[in-house]
């Protein structure tokens, strides 16, 4: 079995992130194999947040990509896509060539990557790129937290897995830093694409001095070496038990399997408890993408100028604002992970989405209502420049306000406010640079994707609440209970399933969330998150086990007799780990 012993349950979670914090001189070997291995996640992250403020200038590069909604959800889900192919290569890495390797091969990925959307002389390349880049992500995005969780001790495993979490919020956070310092450089886009490239090879680097998972080596036999990295990890007194229980964990698989090399997919379907597990850790991952998360981090800068915030370097500094609650969210995560547990953090995290998103529903809705209108005299001002769809609609034009000037069909229009206010009468013109300078030269703002509104601040509200309940819970935890639900047989394969899904449904939400908001409004496509959301409540107190301070082969156990789990408020309490016939 895996993991040391763990007694009783009170004081031993109440000192578990305290034992984390004090690993900095106690054991700094295993923070070193925790935030070298959790670059992935930096990788993950800073890709998530750049793509949302680059955007913003490659609309302004490439007129095809400024005109077509299609291409900009294209250059953002391609990433996605090529994720998708990276977590399912990445199962199948992790188990063959080890986890290390995995993460070598995820950073070569992404630093190819980074360097072609650097050079991208068009539209297309920048996708290939994209592609690239999504490789090297959807691998690291699995194979980190396993890494992490296989080198942790079993107390403090939820905190070290948590650091992958901070570092991709982290990662997210940076890159709106990045993106507002190159705002006013030349190739503003091309800088913050390419600077993705660093932290992969820095990542390279430093796994080059670090060793491979110690169980994925004792699993292929490599027994010294795995004992050799355990005596690094644990402490004399519970090291050996360590080695004892991999010993017996291993040996159990070869009698059911007949091969500690084969896995049989047959079997991993039919079993109860990979079976079990896969439901859990599937399903947390795919609603982690269905409640909204990446629609917010890869488009925040465009929700705040829905909201009625018209400049792109505004929408960026407010994105930043929300980066830095999603990286403070992590880092109460880490703290409360091992001390309140999976569960219940995950049904705090989801009531507060619940809240949130209901509020963004109701903003974005008294927005759209309550658009300013348009002003003939104005509008007529300069007939050259009138929107086609506004002559064309003849006596209706008394109906016009912001927000059908934004949805003209014919031709792209914008809305150039009042010199009186934002939130009086403004005129609705054709839309391209020249327009947009008349607009600004007269000292009114001009809006292409949002109109001006009282609103806005009530967006950015539930927008920061979202974050605030998001990152702990939902954020993280996926990623944690997916480390280390699988027995050790199937995690590479289980954890690149549920990966996969993961990406899957990433990119389902990001390839159709503008259409959406095209289609049906803002007000609505968070209504529909929202309401993923209560169903993704209902499903982590059903199908979601508690696993806070279990060593691993004790979930193994955990789950091969259980069935439905509604009391999540009770505290879970782990038995000592004793003697290998004792396990499933």
């Amino acid at each position: 079995m895996e993991g040391g012993i763990i007694h009783g349950s009170g004081g031993a979670d109440e000192s578990a992130f305290r034992e984390c914090f004090s690993l900095t001189w106690k054991n700094p070997y295993v923070l070193r194999l925790a935030f070298s291995a959790g670059i992935g996640g930096l990788l993950f992250g800073y890709d998530t947040g750049v793509i949302s403020g680059a955007l913003l200038y490659i609309r302004d590069d490439f007129k095809s990509v400024d005109k077509n909604t299609w291409l900009q959800e294209m250059i953002v889900s391609m990433a996605v896509a090529g994720a998708i192919v990276g977590a399912a290569i990445g199962g199948w890495a992790n188990d063959r060539f080890g986890r290390r390797s995995a993460i070598l091969m995820a950073d070569f990925l992404f630093l190819l990557g980074a360097i072609i959307m650097a050079a991208a002389p068009n539209p297309s390349l920048l996708v290939v790129g994209r592609v690239f880049v999504g490789l090297g992500v959807g691998m690291a995005s699995m194979t980190a937290p396993l890494y992490i969780s296989e080198a942790s001790p079993a107390k403090i495993r939820g905190a070290l897995v948590s650091t992958n979490g901070f570092l991709i919020t982290g990662g997210q956070f940076l890159s709106y830093l990045i993106n507002l310092a190159f705002t006013d450089v030349t190739g503003t886009w091309r800088w913050m694409l390419g600077i993705a490239g660093l932290p992969a090879l820095l990542q390279f680097i430093l796994m080059f001095s670090l060793p491979e998972s110690p169980r994925w080596l004792y699993r292929k036999g490599r027994e010294e070496e795995a004992k050799a990295i355990l005596r690094r990890i644990y402490s004399s007194e519970d090291v050996e038990q360590e080695i004892r229980a991999l010993k017996d964990s291993v040996e159990t698989e070869i009698l059911e399997e007949g091969s500690s090399e084969k896995i049989n997919m047959i079997k991993l379907c039919k079993a109860k408890t990979v079976r079990r597990g896969l439901i859990a850790g599937v399903g947390l991952q795919v609603f982690q993408q269905f409640v909204g998360i990446n629609t917010v981090m890869y488009y925040s800068p465009t929700i705040v100028q829905l909201a009625g915030f018209a400049s792109n370097r505004t929408a960026l500094l407010l994105s930043l604002v929300t980066a830095g609650l999603n990286a403070f969210g992590s880092i109460i995560s880490i703290y409360f992970i091992d001390r309140t547990g999976r569960k219940k953090l995950l049904i705090i995290s989801l009531f507060g989405v619940i809240i949130s998103l209901g509020i963004l529903t109701g903003v974005f809705y008294e927005a759209a209502t309550h658009a300013p209108a348009i002003s003939s005299l104005e509008t007529q001002r300069f007939n050259n420049l009138t929107c086609p769809d506004y002559n064309k609609s003849g006596m209706n034009t008394n109906a016009w306000d912001c927000m059908t000037c934004l949805k003209a069909s014919s031709t792209s229009c914008g809305f150039c406010s009042s010199p009186n206010g934002k939130e009086q009468p403004g005129a609705c013109w054709i839309s391209n640079d020249s327009v947009k300078d008349l607009c600004h030269n007269e000292n009114r703002l001009w809006y292409t994707r949002g109109c001006p509104s009282n609103f806005g601040w009530f967006a950015l509200l539930g927008l920061g609440l979202y974050i605030i309940f998001f990152s702990p819970g939902m954020g993280t935890v996926p990623w944690i209970v997916n480390s280390e639900i699988y027995p050790l047989r199937f995690r590479g394969v289980c954890g690149g399933i549920a990966a996969t899904a993961n990406w899957i449904s990433n990119l389902i939400v990001a390839q159709s969330f503008l259409s959406l908001t095209e289609a049906i409004g803002t007000s609505w496509t968070f209504l529909i998150f929202g309401v993923i959301s209560v169903i993704a409540l209902f499903f982590v107190v059903v199908c979601v086990p508690e696993t806070k301070g279990m060593p691993m082969e004790e979930i193994e156990k955990m789950l091969e007799g259980r069935s439905m789990e509604f009391k999540f408020w009770k505290k879970t309490s782990t038995k000592p780990v004793e003697k290998h016939n004792q396990s499933a």
